[in-house]
């Protein structure tokens, strides 16, 4: 079983407390293209692609919801005091996947203040990323039941780019011999993410859920 956290670069924010931020420089669709065409080129033909051998002939590419600039905002993280704070998070299979809490994200969406808690592997000495499993109202219908991600590289600010148009399913959606975290409850948003990956076409959401 192997388990998958892809990584995802971000830019980071200067602020931190308003609302949704429009998106005006043309390079960050470009960029983001870019990023989504070099990642169906992995899935298509490179040896560590998570599709099974006899799918990628048919595989023509990732499917995500059109990008949105109102699902990329500033957050910023409030971290725990203590390093020994753990979870332990379900997974995709029986067993569990011991976790540390770094800290809380608190942004706001639409005038809503909402926050998702980011996590590193346990024991981790150094953290120089950020993961942000989450769950949404989409979860279970256009998206994975299970949910979906995001990661961040670690800032000295605090200050993060939540940008939920970079949101990938685990894969486990793709190949079930991966073993993926499952979001606490605690990082389940009572809102609908409509950015970011979709599930593929033809995917049972309801069925193959954790």
């Amino acid at each position: 079983m192997r388990v998958c956290l892809a990584l995802v670069m971000i830019t980071v924010l200067s602020a931190c407390t308003s609302g949704p931020q429009p998106m005006e420089d043309t390079s960050y669709d470009r960029d983001l293209l870019a990023s989504r065409a070099a990642k169906d080129a992995m899935f298509k033909s490179s040896p560590d692609s998570p599709l099974l051998r006899e799918d990628r002939g048919a595989f023509t590419g990732l499917l995500y919801f059109p990008v949105n600039a109102l699902y990329r905002m500033p957050s910023r993280l409030d971290e725990e005091r203590s390093n020994t704070n753990i979870i332990e998070l379900s997974t995709s299979a029986t067993e569990k996947r011991r976790m540390q809490r770094v800290g809380s994200l608190r942004f706001t969406f639409n005038g809503q203040p909402l926050s998702l808690t980011a996590f590193a592997d346990e024991g981790t000495r150094t953290i120089t990323r950020l993961f942000v499993p989450f769950g949404d109202l989409t979860s279970g219908e256009t998206t994975y039941g299970g949910g979906r991600y995001l990661d961040l590289d670690r800032t000295s600010t605090g200050l993060y780019d939540l940008d939920f148009n970079r949101a990938y399913h685990p894969y486990c959606v793709y190949n079930i011999n991966y073993v993926c975290p499952v979001p606490p409850r605690e990082n389940r948003l009572e809102m609908a993410v409509l950015a970011g990956e979709k599930l593929p076409a033809g995917y049972d959401a309801r069925s193959k859920q954790p």
